[in-house]
């Protein structure tokens, strides 16, 4: 069994495999509601698009569907699991020459009750997050190999981090 820890809400592993990242996102999906917006950080190719297909997946929206909206910097998806439907809003902020640019897309329709939100290229947008949101850095360790952080910054966020990593069933080590 894996060991992981877990300290100050900060959680760190490794995906051996794309498969094994898309159902950690996936696990992840079925945690959030709308209102959470998650922080996505990682270089080109490091796998965020892919997170957020396995996130898409467990919120119940089709991940056959989510591409990366590079270009048109937001993508819109309609979600239903059993219990609800709502949206998830999948923002990738790699073209922005600025933060100035951020409300120009209609962050504030976004980042609210109405819609999970994912943000790729989070960095770019660092003075409007919310201030409780989570954030999950991908690093690339080899052709497949991901190193995933993820760290909350408020009360819900940790709630979901904490569950996010019960429910991958792993055990927590000392810091």
């Amino acid at each position: 069994m894996t060991v992981l820890t877990l300290t100050d809400c900060e959680w760190s592993w490794e995906s051996a495999s794309p498969e094994e990242s898309l159902r950690a996102g996936e696990a992840l999906g079925r945690l959030l509601q709308p209102g959470d917006l998650v922080a996505l950080f990682g270089e080109l190719g490091s796998g965020k698009t892919l997170f957020v297909r396995g996130a898409a997946a467990g919120l119940g929206c089709a991940p056959e569907d989510v591409h990366s909206p590079s270009f048109t910097l937001v993508n819109e998806y309609a979600c239903a699991r059993a219990d609800a439907e709502w949206r998830l809003a999948h923002i990738d902020l790699y073209r922005m020459r600025s933060a100035a640019e951020v409300p120009g897309i209609g962050w504030d329709e976004y980042v609210g009750s109405r819609y999970v939100v994912a943000v790729e290229w989070a960095e770019r947008a660092l003075g409007y997050l919310p201030q409780d949101h989570l954030r999950v850095r991908l690093e690339t360790r080899g052709v497949d190999r991901r190193r995933v952080c993820a760290q909350a910054t408020g009360p819900r966020s940790a709630r979901i981090l904490r569950n996010w990593v019960t429910t991958l069933g792993v055990r927590l080590g000392a810091a």
